[in-house]
């Protein structure tokens, strides 16, 4: 018998979990929520699933299995806390919450009722990252000295206006890092290692009625000495393909999108050649740069194939709670930094009075 899902949130993303589900053997949509019924019939319309207004008599069918979080940041943990309870899988959308307490209390609740959670990032799950994961862990850049990450984005004022809760601390949890950049920061940091201090900036320059930044900057030091940047916005016109440097005594790769733009190392290998050859070819188009619904499914399906499995074999997920808490909080460490002018070391103690 496959999985059964049911996505809790219709708006924009759910579409794209609907999509991956789709492709996964052994996964299957069986129904959807949204507490407007309207919104629930027509997803459900779209989708062929049923559709449900009340989230306990969903929770409550014997055909959901598993849930994929797709309401906005803010109003992650409630859900998400209900299906643990309920006994089902819990699958989030980015990020796994806003604060480091939300967080918490999804990982504990999940933990308690035995069932499996895991937070979307999909870009650990492309063959590009997984390259330069392995060279890493080869030790194929020596001692590493620096890792930067770019997201240089752009969005229209209309797209902030086109939702009460988008651009708000309460619900979107903060701008440019936190909605756009948390895919960036969370594979720079899962090939960098863990990082030890952080000094920001950050500024609302382009975009009205946002309680929230629209440009950031922070650097970095890693728990392995390394440097590093973070650039974030979304007031770079027309928007630009995210791109991550990755340096060390004996390598480079840069990656932009899910394409290898460089690949050098002092002692070569043979899968090299390969690789380069690709290069030639590579062209990633779009990636949500100025649209965000402009984004591959592809990412979304290989991870809840790894969902699927590790329900299944009782594994962990690759991206489980304490994976996806660690993005938020070296955000929320930049956020901290920025607000306050000061270094700010990890791990944080408490979460940073925001808004």
């Amino acid at each position: 018998m496959p999985i059964g899902f049911a996505i809790l949130g219709t708006g924009m993303i759910s579409r794209f979990h609907a999509r991956a589900i789709e492709d996964v053997r052994g996964a299957k949509l069986v129904a959807c929520y949204n507490r407007t019924a309207k919104s629930a019939k027509k997803f459900a319309k779209s989708e062929n699933c049923t559709a449900y207004s009340d989230l306990k008599t969903l929770l409550a069918d014997p055909q959901v299995d598993a849930v994929t979080i797709a309401t906005p940041s803010g109003a992650h943990m409630e859900p998400a806390v209900a299906a643990a309870r309920a006994g089902k899988h819990v699958i989030v959308e980015k990020p796994l919450e806003i604060s480091l307490k939300r967080c918490d209390k999804i990982i504990r609740e999940c933990e308690k009722a035995g069932v499996k959670l895991a937070t979307i990032f999909p870009s650990r799950f492309h063959d590009s990252s997984i390259k330069m994961k392995k060279a890493i862990d080869e030790g194929r850049f020596g001692r590493l000295t620096l890792g930067d990450a770019y997201v240089k984005w752009f969005r229209t004022q209309e797209y902030y206006d086109s939702g009460a809760w988008r651009g708000t601390w309460n619900l979107d949890g903060g701008g440019a890092l936190m909605n756009q950049a948390i895919h960036t920061v969370d594979l720079l940091t899962w090939l960098m290692g863990p990082v030890d201090e952080i000094q920001a900036q950050m500024a609302t320059l382009a975009h009205k009625r946002i309680e929230v930044e629209d440009v950031a900057t922070a650097t970095l030091k890693f728990a392995n000495g390394a440097l590093g940047v973070i650039e974030a916005t979304t007031a770079a016109y027309p928007g630009y393909l995210k791109r991550i440097e990755l340096h060390g005594s004996e390598g480079t790769a840069v990656l932009e999108e899910e394409d290898l733009k460089a690949w050098d190392f002092a002692k070569k290998s043979r899968g090299d050649a390969a690789i380069h050859k690709a290069m030639q070819t590579q062209k990633s188009k779009g990636g949500g740069a100025a649209d965000p619904s402009a984004i591959g499914h592809h990412g979304h399906a290989m991870q809840i194939k790894d969902f699927v499995h590790a329900i299944r074999t009782d594994g962990t997920p690759a991206v489980d709670g304490p994976e996806g808490r660690r993005a938020v909080e070296i955000i929320l460490a930049i956020y901290k930094s920025a607000l306050s002018g000061r270094t700010v070391k990890l791990p944080l103690k408490s979460d940073p009075k925001l808004g």
